[in-house]
């Protein structure tokens, strides 16, 4: 989904990490607008803190949450996380809900966040997994 309408004062573009080269330009592609602010809401996801260089306060702790108890205290504090992570670290989106269900069965967490991104009228959805890595 882009953002060119003539109105628009901002496009945002960051760098494609699948570091797949453009056949014909032999470049790493860029990612666009809402594609963009998607894959940022993923990696902060993922980002735990002292992760990227001179930046250790970026990132959030929800990798050590994973490996407490499913209970329901600790769904909403996954989910307060998550929010205060991307009103903290990503501008360009504006959070509207942070949703997240317990799968026992899995042992995982199925989040989904809506939210808008700024200069773009309709909503916008990133559905991920939470899950352990060990």
């Amino acid at each position: 989904i882009s953002n060119e309408s003539k109105r628009s004062n901002r496009i945002f573009t960051d760098l494609d990490l699948d570091f797949q080269a453009n056949t014909v330009t032999k470049d790493v592609p860029f990612l666009k607008d809402v594609e963009a602010v998607k894959r940022s809401v993923r990696n902060l996801l993922q980002t735990n803190y002292y992760e990227r260089p001179f930046h250790p306060e970026l990132g959030s702790n929800l990798r050590a949450m994973l490996f407490e108890n499913m209970t329901p205290q600790m769904n909403a504090l996954i989910s307060r996380q998550i929010e205060q992570l991307i009103q903290n670290y990503e501008p360009r989106a504006r959070l509207v809900q942070v949703k997240t269900l317990p799968l026992f069965d899995r042992n995982a967490y199925a989040v989904t966040i809506n939210f808008q991104v700024i200069n773009h009228p309709e909503p916008v959805v990133v559905e991920t997994l939470l899950e352990r890595l060990r």
